[in-house]
């Protein structure tokens, strides 16, 4: 068994848990709501601006240009099309992509990232693939569990985002699977139990993203915006 499929072993509950979402039954089912499709984008949008930055440290950290190269063409599929989906799920909700971004972070949304940055700043390089791979993983099995369960033709609400991540990460998570396996090979010991760390905190989080979006989760306390004089 290798690493990575270790590590899918010892987060299959989570994985499950995903795919029993509300959220994610209610992409099945056609049925969100208007508020939580909105709220998700919102918080998406940030979260892989996040994302992308974090391709860039592991970028600074690479020693191979094949490495660099996997991580630049990952910024160019979020740049170019994972913008898509989104749109799909505006398309839904009645609004327009831009009039979604700029919007502060949910407290779910801001751990997770400020847990990929916190990684990518002091891991190794495989730490950083590591943390990074379940988002990829959670969303390329999600795609095909829809889109063999639901068969979703074009009059189906969200044809488009089931369609794009059961068709579109396949190669691209298999490749990074590959790179998290050659470099645990070379890794110590106590490197790979980091980096199951990392990989098991993300899937975790990779749930509550779903679980604050389906709530539209907000933090407990509202301030008041500054007002400069």
């Amino acid at each position: 068994m290798s690493f990575t499929q270790e590590l899918r072993r010892q987060a299959d509950s989570i994985f499950q848990a995903i795919f029993e979402h509300p959220f994610v039954r209610g992409i099945a089912a056609g049925s969100l709501a208007r508020e939580q499709l909105i709220h998700y984008v919102k918080q998406d949008f940030e979260y892989l601006n996040a994302y992308m930055r974090i391709y860039g440290i592991a970028i600074s950290k690479c020693t191979s240009r094949e490495d660099m190269a996997v991580f630049n063409e990952q910024i160019s599929f979020i740049l170019h099309s994972e913008v898509h989906p989104h749109q799909n799920f505006c398309a839904v909700a009645g609004v327009t992509y831009e009039e979604l971004q700029g919007y502060p972070l949910a407290p779910s949304a801001h751990h997770y990232i400020r847990h990929m940055l916190t990684v990518a700043h002091e891991g190794s390089l495989g730490e950083i693939m590591a943390v990074l791979l379940p988002c990829m993983w959670t969303y390329v099995e999600i795609g095909h569990r829809l889109l063999d369960e639901v068969r979703p033709d074009e009059s189906h609400p969200f044809y488009e985002w089931i369609c794009f991540y059961g068709n579109q990460l396949e190669d691209t998570t298999v490749k990074f699977r590959d790179r998290v396996d050659a470099w645990a090979e070379g890794a110590t010991a106590a490197e790979r139990e980091r980096m199951i760390e990392h990989f098991m905190l993300s899937c975790q989080l990779e749930y509550r993203f779903w679980d604050m979006a389906y709530k539209q989760e907000e933090w407990p306390v509202q301030m008041q915006a500054a007002v400069l004089e």
